[in-house]
């Protein structure tokens, strides 16, 4: 006998048109379809008459002439679920998630099919659960939910005082449940569960919070024309807006996508990364709780090349918002192109420098340095992979960092145990590309300095790895790689190491270290960065907009910024007397 919420989705089925709605409750079911008898179905219905093909709460009704009379078919087609029990040395808990699709408040199945994708543990290469694959189709479907709830219930229907207290709320809920939340990504990531709870949990939390207060002051301008007409602009929201995110920092980068869309009045269709769904899956459930309308975040599974095109080259999904590769970027800028022009904002790879001058406090900038690149195994569009010291200070800051990588080597482990500081590589596939590229540098003549293999036999754990004696040309001097690989570079002048540091593709961000603040400032005005910090790296805040130049992306999230980004200016011209 299978139990099944009555969040299932049933087919009901009678010959006379005459469907009825089932009973919020459980069923009870022998099998996933059965007939029965017209009484036996009272059992499980309120005994309403329905239109043909007509849907409520999810449940789908069409007749069917061919049954006997006497005869009602019912088909499950509910979205499982997944509990997980944590027993570890830093956390115990249970968390339990919907693995479908959530669609109009809903959990459901995929419209074509029943594919599923494993998601791995990255610490020790095990599946932990499967999760539902939607297609164009379930895309599709959202976008329905999304725009009837934007023209109904949200978007300037709802005030932003109301759109607050519900950013608001959710905030609560996530703080209520960080714990589990942070676990779930440590489980799904690999990143050490005190990291993320530290760090990602409270940026998530903040995040909510300041789109909540920013809510209700989207506000235009009044112009000063003539005393005949008043002019003035309005802030609006887009409508529908597609947004994906990246698999390094999942529950934060959809916090950062969901919350200034929703602030300024937008409803959503996101498809969270295939690799690293489960915290996006989890929140939808506080999204529900916090009291959200159906229809204004849906969240659909699946992969890039099916969900992730579908939302990009829709027509009608107003704006997109992505994280991740630059390859993938362009690929849906010409999605955009190609159907309805739909802005787009990108934030995309890095390879970004550190440059540390002779006059910096060298223990500061050496701790600095290596959280900027060894910070996550190094899987963080920011990562400063590139470190550049001047040549005076060169022999002492190498041998500084060669201590800090090999004990953060001796950290190597899982993400619950003790003292676990290093995790592992998000998958297979990534671990073999960090190690083809340390390969690359290796045969183009770069010395490995330290580290460079993998470590262990089970997960995808690489050593935090130095190289020296590079040359700009070189494989790992160019390419993002996305993992702890460190490349430490000479220089003499000021004017050479901004001419080196500007020497790449990417412009996400720079690290300056120097206790001489004037060039420190000059430093940063010079270099082709989106982001500059000075004397740190990496540190973030949530008023603070963030975004790229060059190949590194278009537009800012974060800070007030992110609301142009989620908004369109209307002109008005209002005639006070201006007669023909």
């Amino acid at each position: 006998m299978t139990i099944l919420p009555f969040t299932a989705s049933l087919r009901l089925v009678t010959p006379h048109h005459r469907p009825v709605l089932p009973l919020a409750g459980v069923l009870v079911l022998t099998i996933s379809t059965f007939s029965t008898s017209p009484s036996t179905c009272q059992r499980f219905c309120e005994g309403h008459i329905v239109r043909p093909r007509e849907q409520r709460h999810g449940i789908e009704i069409s007749p069917c002439a061919s049954l006997n009379p006497s005869e009602i078919s019912v088909t499950t087609t509910m979205s499982g679920t997944f509990t997980y029990h944590f027993d570890t040395p830093v956390y115990k808990g249970t968390t339990a998630l919907h693995t479908g699709l959530y669609i109009n408040g809903e959990w459901v199945n995929p419209v074509q099919g029943s594919a599923t994708a494993d998601i791995i543990n990255p610490a020790n290469g095990k599946t932990i659960t499967s999760v539902s694959v939607g297609t164009a189709a379930d895309v599709d479907r959202a976008v329905v939910a999304a725009q009837n709830a934007y023209k109904t219930v949200w978007g300037l229907r709802c005030p932003g005082s109301a759109r607050g207290r519900l950013l608001n709320k959710l905030a609560d809920l996530v703080e209520e449940h960080q714990n589990e939340l942070a676990a779930l990504d440590a489980l799904n990531i690999g990143k050490a569960f005190h990291t993320v709870l530290a760090g990602d949990i409270p940026f998530s939390i903040a995040t909510l919070r300041y789109f909540a207060g920013w809510a209700d002051k989207v506000q235009g301008k009044t112009m000063e024309t003539n005393e005949n007409k008043l002019a003035y602009t309005r802030h609006e929201p887009y409508g529908v807006v597609g947004q994906i995110t990246p698999w390094n920092a999942p529950l934060l980068m959809v916090i950062i996508k969901i919350a200034p869309a929703l602030a300024t009045g937008n409803t959503i269709v996101l498809k969270p990364s295939e690799v690293t769904p489960l915290s996006a899956l989890r929140i939808a459930d506080l999204i529900t709780e916090a009291g959200f309308p159906p229809g204004v975040v849906n969240i659909v599974n699946g992969y890039g090349l099916t969900v992730g095109a579908a939302i990009a080259s829709h027509r009608q999904i107003a704006k997109v918002a992505f994280t991740g590769s630059a390859g993938v970027g362009r690929a849906i800028m010409r999605a955009s192109t190609e159907s309805n022009l739909k802005p787009v904002t990108l934030e995309l790879g890095g390879k970004s420098p550190t440059i540390v001058f002779d006059d910096a406090n060298l223990e500061q900038a050496v701790k600095w340095a290596s959280m900027g690149i060894f910070y996550a195994s190094g899987q963080a569009c920011v990562a400063g992979s590139r470190i550049f010291v001047q040549e005076s200070i060169h022999e002492e800051f190498l041998k500084r960092f060669t201590e800090t990588a090999k004990a953060l080597a001796g950290a190597i482990g899982d993400p619950f145990a003790q003292g676990s500081q290093h995790g592992p590589l998000i998958s297979q596939a990534q671990l073999d590309r960090v190690l083809g590229y340390i390969e690359a540098g290796k045969q183009e003549g770069a010395t490995l300095h330290v580290g460079g293999a993998r470590h262990g036999n089970e997960g995808y754990f690489v050593q935090p790895t130095i190289f020296t004696n590079l040359k700009p040309d070189m494989k790992i001097v160019r390419e993002e790689i996305f993992g702890p690989v460190a490349c430490i570079i000479k220089f003499k002048t000021e004017e050479e190491v901004i001419e080196m540091a500007n020497n790449t593709v990417y412009g996400l961000s720079c690290n300056v270290f120097s206790q001489n603040i004037s060039r420190a400032i000059r430093v940063t005005h010079a270099l082709e960065a989106g982001n500059c910090w000075v004397n740190c790296a990496s540190t973030a805040e949530v008023g603070v907009p963030f975004g790229g130049y060059k190949e590194s992306g278009i537009g800012r999230e974060m800070g007030e910024y992110a609301l142009d980004t989620y908004t369109q200016v209307k002109a008005i011209h209002v005639n006070l007397g201006l007669n023909l």
